[in-house]
């Protein structure tokens, strides 16, 4: 029977994000099954993913070559054993109801999915084979083409990965599929320089899926804003079973008699429509803070344009300013009788400045409703533009704060669309348009970092004329977030602090439950009793 199919092309994406897309699309055939299937053509960030059937020696990387290469690690709810995805795989995942595409019959879909491969590589004179007992594609007895799939009430999730120009030495980190006597092989090794572009080779699987599979038309969607990544339940299930408990320094509770407090001001930022990040990013001091009469502010919306895989800020569609929030924002902050108030945005690289006029409005509109209060700006890159960074300057905020949030090795996977290097030139720029304003940066600890790659961090802020730096433990949001590698004993924020300080870092915060804005009056403090020590020790 000839059926219409949906093929989205989300371009590359990291491979829990895609997970999550596919299990939208089953949820969508579990509640109608006469939607279109879907088929999702693809690329991968590097990762090795792990079967039903896996075994854990089957990894022969440690945690840290893995880190290095950049190469992260996910349990999936598939079939097989562990394979790895990457930079030059064409990965395919087929949303099926089984009913609709030749019946429920397992066994047919497998070697229907594997026919599809080898059709498509005979066009290069490719023999693509089945090997019997093992799954995938085989060409001169090496794999060419894995194959893992699942199913939920007979739908199909999970797909095929054809490995094209694919980087081969990824798969000396593991037992490929769990086979030691069988190493794969990639279109390219094959055919060397008559290796096809990745667009023909991705138009020929479509074409020949839709033999296969009777497609009467492809009907072509936008895979729209990706969900968040999440794990397949399975998964998530082994990694609760093994979940540490806190360590005991890092359990907290909330002063005496704030429950009060912290509802009021609650009900205050409620009532003028304030954001706040407490709240956006799941602060774990949220009940202290406001328990105290204090907040950081959140403007320019609730959702952000970037990914940041430690962030649960919702990255969603963006709305428009609005133009009413700085008047509000200083009304709030008037009736809490703040001395020292911290605003922070979402990022809107939407924007033209990236929301750098709205900041500078913020800053005006606080200066007429406390004219004595310091201000606190905690901004995006503004993805390096130096003029609206001087928009953001001349309006003259107390600190200018940008946080680099984790070591450069793990941007990649922690901070997707930011720059290390970026994001330092921001600081010292800042410092250059406003000699009186302090300039201050944080980072997280326990994302998998080395101590070793902190200190480099200090010094790199250090030389950019930071003056104020926050280190604090990194604690996932959900399930769905990047992962605590470790908790940071708090020996080891005195020793950071210690040695932002030798370097000339005026004031350090440093300890598991410090985050940007937290104490951040105090932090201000030491800084300026720094500057004024500095001014005495010169004349």
């Amino acid at each position: 029977m000839s059926q219409p199919l949906k093929i989205l092309r989300p371009g590359r994406t990291e491979y829990r994000r895609c997970y999550a897309l596919q299990k939208r699309l089953v949820e969508e055939l579990v509640a109608d099954r006469r939607s279109p299937g879907a088929v999702i053509l693809t690329e991968h960030d590097p990762v090795l993913t792990l079967g039903r059937s896996s075994k854990r020696e089957h990894i022969l990387a440690d945690r840290g070559q893995l880190s290095d290469r950049g190469v992260a690690v996910v349990d999936t709810d598939r079939g097989g054993d562990v394979t790895f995805h990457g930079p030059g795989q064409i990965v395919l995942y087929p949303v099926l109801p089984l009913e609709r595409f030749g019946g429920r019959d397992l066994g047919r879909f497998l070697r229907a999915m594997e026919e599809v491969v080898i059709r498509a590589l005979r066009r290069w004179g490719l023999d693509g084979r089945r090997i019997e007992g093992l799954s995938g594609v085989w060409v001169d007895g090496a794999k060419v083409c894995a194959m893992g799939l699942g199913f939920r009430r007979w739908i199909s999730f999970h797909g095929i990965a054809l490995n094209l120009d694919t980087d081969m030495s990824c798969f000396d980190l593991i037992v490929p599929c769990g086979i030691r006597d069988r190493k794969p092989t990639s279109m390219a090794k094959l055919l060397g320089e008559k290796l096809p572009p990745r667009q023909e080779v991705e138009a020929a699987l479509l074409e020949e899926f839709a033999t296969v599979f009777g497609v009467s038309r492809w009907l072509e969607a936008e895979a729209g804003e990706l969900p968040p990544a999440i794990e397949p339940l399975a998964a998530r299930k082994r990694r609760a079973g093994n979940r540490r408990r806190h360590p005991p320094w890092m359990v907290k509770r909330l002063p005496a008699g704030g429950e009060s407090r912290s509802a009021e001001v609650g009900e205050l930022l409620d009532d003028l429509r304030v954001g706040t990040v407490c709240r956006s990013a799941n602060c774990p001091n949220l009940g202290e803070c406001f328990a105290c009469g204090t907040a950081a502010f959140l403007i320019m919306g609730p959702s952000c344009t970037r990914r940041c895989t430690f962030c649960s800020v919702p990255k969603e569609s963006t709305a428009p300013l609005d133009p009413g929030e700085p008047d509000r924002l200083a009304e709030a902050a008037r009736r809490l009788e703040l001395d020292h108030v911290v605003v922070t945005s979402v990022t809107r690289d939407d924007l033209p400045d990236g929301g750098a006029s709205h900041f500078a409005a913020v800053v005006r509109a606080l200066r007429t409703a406390l004219p004595g209060a310091g201000i606190e700006l905690l901004v995006p890159d503004f993805r390096g533009d130096r003029r609206a960074l001087q928009k953001v300057m001349s309006a003259r905020p107390t600190v200018l704060n940008h946080n680099v949030e984790t070591v450069p090795r793990l941007y990649a996977r922690v901070r997707p669309g930011a720059d290390y290097r970026r994001s330092l030139e921001l600081l010292s720029a800042a410092k250059r348009m406003a000699r009186g304003t302090v300039t201050k940066s944080g980072l997280m600890v326990g994302l998998g970092e080395r101590p070793r790659e902190v200190s480099g961090v200090l010094r790199d802020l250090a030389s950019a004329g930071v003056g104020a730096i926050t280190v604090g433990q990194y604690l996932a949001p959900t399930d769905r977030h990047h992962p605590v590698a470790e908790y940071v004993r708090p020996e080891q924020f005195e020793a950071y602090a210690r040695e932002a300080g030798a370097l000339g870092i005026a004031a350090a915060s440093c300890g598991p439950w410090v985050r940007s804005s937290y104490g951040a009056a105090h932090t201000l403090a030491a800084a300026r009793e720094h500057e004024v020590e500095d001014t005495c020790s010169s004349t």
